[in-house]
């Protein structure tokens, strides 16, 4: 475990299915060009965010992972680039519909599937008409570099997904978002928000973070970017504001990771007896 290179993409993404997927794909041959061997997307960006509104349209674009075109399209990208692509997707699994994510290796094989744990429900983000709770559990893949942690979108803002994935070894934590304005809080701007949860992660877990966004307006509702790579003190190494397109590419020295982990002693000094009370509902 040495240097590993990642990227994180940021676009607006209100065009077709090809235009989407063919933008996408231009700048993971651009983070691969970079030297990125592991490259994030955004969230389900094959198409506008389409949980603005309940309406049925949507459903007919799920597809399992292995007939799904931005699947299929960045296994092609994968195995022809050698590099690792977290691609999230709309998933059909019989009659049943998940917000899912195939993590795709160098080889462009489809190394298994995370379907999406905690599902927003609320104006501009009914996810909960579209989508089931995931029923995969927390997911991190081991690569030849690191152990990769990946959440999506709603799932960020829980410490329980970032200690989760870190307790299953990730080296890397990484979280692909649709995510914007507010319709019905015109005065609330959660991006400052949205990244102080995800650094905090980062700190508390002495892990580097990785979060991809689209940008752009949408039937009204605005994207606002700010995707952003941090290291494992919270400390920016790469970040766009709200609408830059492009590659955003950064080195983590993972043996430094490791050392500081082990040095600060959180996981040492956990106490899972006191946690109990994280698992009732009640």
């Amino acid at each position: 475990m040495g240097i590993l290179k990642v990227a994180a993409l940021q676009l607006a993404l209100g065009g077709s299915a090809d235009e989407n997927i063919a933008a996408i794909s231009a700048l993971v041959r651009e983070a691969a060009a970079k030297g990125a061997t592991v490259i994030l997307p955004p969230e389900l960006f094959e198409g506008p965010y389409f949980c603005r509104t309940e309406t049925l349209e949507p459903f007919a674009a799920a597809r399992p992972a292995t007939d799904h075109p931005s699947v299929k399209a960045m296994q092609a990208l994968a195995a022809g680039l050698k590099v690792h692509i977290p691609t999230s997707f709309f998933e059909k699994d019989g009659q049943h519909h998940y917000n899912s994510l195939a993590m795709i290796d160098d080889a462009g094989r489809i190394a298994g599937v995370y379907r999406k744990s905690h599902i927003p429900d609320g104006p501009g983000y009914e996810e909960k008409f579209y989508f089931r709770p995931g029923n995969t559990g927390f997911k991190v893949w081991p690569t030849p570099q690191a152990t990769l942690g990946v959440g999506i979108c709603w799932d960020q803002w829980y410490p329980e997904t970032a200690r989760s994935m870190m307790l299953m070894g990730a080296d890397i934590l990484m979280f692909p978002t649709a995510i914007g304005d507010e319709p019905e809080a015109e005065a609330l701007d959660t991006s400052r928000l949205w990244r102080r949860a995800m650094i905090g992660h980062a700190v508390s877990n002495v892990v580097p973070v990785v979060a991809a966004n689209r940008i752009g307006t949408e039937g009204g509702q605005t994207f606002y970017g700010h995707s952003f790579i941090c290291d494992e003190r919270g400390d920016m190494l790469a970040e766009f504001g709200a609408g830059e397109t492009g590659v955003l590419v950064a080195e983590l020295d993972l043996e430094r990771v490791r050392r500081n982990r082990a040095a600060f002693g959180f996981f040492r000094d956990r106490r899972p007896e006191l946690y109990g009370r994280l698992v009732e509902d009640v």
